[in-house]
């Protein structure tokens, strides 16, 4: 059986921590910057954890289990 193969493109937007748990980069933070706030801007700088309901689909395109 040939090797499972990573998603390229998950890769690149998902990282697993040391604990096992998904991290993402948040939303909205690329263009049209003028009319968020300051703190809102700053809060997406932030990673976050990926919501449990999508954990599984992530980690299998990622080739965990």
């Amino acid at each position: 059986m040939p090797k499972m193969k990573t998603h390229r493109a998950t890769a690149k937007r998902f990282r697993f921590t040391s604990g096992g748990k998904l991290v993402r980069r948040r939303a909205f933070k690329s263009h049209i910057l003028t009319k968020k706030s300051p703190k809102r801007k700053r809060s997406f700088r932030k990673n976050v954890l990926t919501a449990p309901s999508d954990t599984t689909e992530v980690s299998r395109l990622l080739g965990k289990k």
